[in-house]
């Protein structure tokens, strides 16, 4: 799972600094650089401010942050022909 990725990924795209994006989401730019680079897991009411302040939805940022080694073996063939359409649909939507 590759979830600070996401979170830095869609935060650039909204043209924000890392200073501002973690002002807005009431944390130090130390932390945001620790979760941005998959250092750090933070905590659900965290995750929930992150979301917030990208105007993505949490279960959308886990979606985004999904690799295949998250998936079941057995459902790993399932996850690569679905997960292509998906995220495009969802960063259509989500303009992420």
């Amino acid at each position: 799972m590759n979830l600070g990725t996401v979170i830095k990924n869609i935060r650039k795209q909204k043209g924000q600094t890392q200073s501002e994006f973690a002002s807005s989401c009431g944390i130090t730019q130390t932390y945001l650089s620790q979760i941005e680079g998959n250092l750090k897991e933070p905590n659900l009411s965290t995750l929930k401010e992150i979301s917030t302040n990208l105007d993505v939805p949490l279960p959308i940022l886990f979606f985004l942050s999904l690799d295949e080694n998250d998936i079941d073996p057995e459902k790993r063939k399932a996850f690569e022909i679905i997960n292509p359409s998906v995220k495009s649909l969802v960063s259509e939507f989500f303009a992420v």
